[in-house]
């Protein structure tokens, strides 16, 4: 591969790009990452180590303008590969039909748009993004990387709802998300903990969104997050698993429209509406309010909840592997869910813990316990580079 590869993911007014570069060996070279943030009202250029700057808001008014910011960067910045070979974009959903990475084409961009409604929050972003680097780097080959692929290999109990049958024909079912990071963990275990690698894994991927997933074999086989990211468990500002008929009862009873509904769940739920503090769980644990300490609780509450239903498709328990932000981060959550997991084997060690592990339990435990980060990224460069050279499989 010749030049460098551009990895994207999209928000609604903020695009993050990281660089790989090409290498003869392994894994491609993790080069800079940044973001241009506040795009269409104050937008800003950060790349740590390089560059800090506002941009003038009438010339970066939306994703092409910001996607063309980032390539001029690139180009000037990175000499001696100045060339973009490839992008690739994280998206969040690929439907049935996408079970794998695959170049972007008018074909797959029609699919793409056709599932927006599965993921209204996240999906148009992407597709912004795409549709930018098209007109900022025309020519450049684009892929799309999709947080549901890796939960395809998932049975199809695991993937229906209890509805009627015609639903589930049209695509209404438990599709899974954070499958990038899942992928990289499965692959990852491979080094860190190989003896567990093949073995029944559990996966709590635990940032400001967050689910669990069930590994056998390195394979997907269930995971807590299902038609949308709103189920499973507590997040940031999501609220996870809900009765269907409080929605039912905020429209009827209350007189919220679906919008406002659908508002509240994403953005004002979760860590941040159990608490009325914050949604960072950084703040939460450093808080000495009774809101706060109820919050943490009740997070911790729902994963040992999910944990155990996972335990129970598994059919046993062989380990448990913390990522992510509040994962890699937060020992005291980690702590307090190995604690009142007991009864799956499962244990802590105090001084591992505050290391960071890799490995966070005792010798002798019946399943152990693992911090491994994670890189959703990486795995996106993976794949493109793949592809690339013409050595993956495409999902079309």
């Amino acid at each position: 591969m010749d030049g460098v590869i551009l990895v994207i993911n999209a928000g609604s007014s903020s695009i993050k790009f990281s660089v790989f570069a090409p290498a003869a060996q392994g894994d491609p070279r993790a080069g800079p990452r940044g973001q241009v943030e506040g795009i269409g009202t104050a937008p800003r250029l950060t790349v740590p180590g390089h560059a800090d700057r506002a941009l003038d808001p009438a010339r970066v008014a939306d994703h092409e303008a910001a996607m063309r910011v980032i390539h001029d960067w690139l180009v000037e910045h990175h000499a001696g590969e100045r060339s973009v070979a490839a992008i690739g974009h994280r998206v969040v959903h690929g439907g049935m039909r996408f079970t794998a990475p695959v170049r972007i084409d008018a074909e797959v961009m029609a699919e793409l748009q056709r599932l927006v409604p599965l993921a209204p929050l996240h999906q148009p972003h992407a597709l912004a993004a795409i549709r930018a680097g098209a007109a900022a780097a025309p020519g450049v080959a684009q892929y799309a990387c999709f947080d549901t692929a890796f939960h395809r290999t998932q049975p199809r109990l695991a993937q229906l709802f209890a509805l009627p049958r015609a639903f589930s024909e049209e695509g209404v079912l438990r599709y899974g998300f954070h499958g990038l990071s899942y992928e990289y963990i499965a692959q990852r275990l491979k080094t860190v903990a190989p003896r567990i690698a093949a073995g029944r894994v559990v996966v709590a991927h635990l940032g400001n969104g967050a689910s669990l997933c069930a590994l056998a074999g390195g394979r997907s086989v269930a995971t807590t997050m299902g038609f949308t990211a709103l189920d499973g468990l507590m997040m940031g500002t999501r609220c996870g698993s809900l009765d269907p008929g409080v929605v039912l009862y905020l429209i009827r009873e209350r007189g919220m429209t679906p919008d406002a509904v659908e508002s509240m769940l994403y953005h004002d739920s979760g860590l941040g509406g159990v608490s009325g503090i914050s949604s960072d769980m950084r703040v939460l644990l450093a808080s000495d309010a009774e809101a706060a300490r109820e919050a943490v609780a009740l997070f911790v509450h729902r994963i040992l909840r999910e944990l155990g239903a996972l335990a129970a498709v598994l059919g046993g328990l062989d380990a448990l592997v913390f990522t992510a932000g509040i994962g890699e981060h937060a020992p005291q959550v980690r702590a307090a869910v190995l604690q009142q997991a007991r009864w799956l084997g499962l244990d802590v060690d105090a001084a591992a813990n505050a290391a960071g592990g890799p490995c966070i339990s005792p010798d002798g435990t019946a399943a152990s316990a693992w911090v491994v980060p994670t890189d959703e990224n990486l795995m996106i460069a993976r794949h493109v580079r793949a592809l690339h050279d013409g050595i993956g499989e495409s999902a079309q």
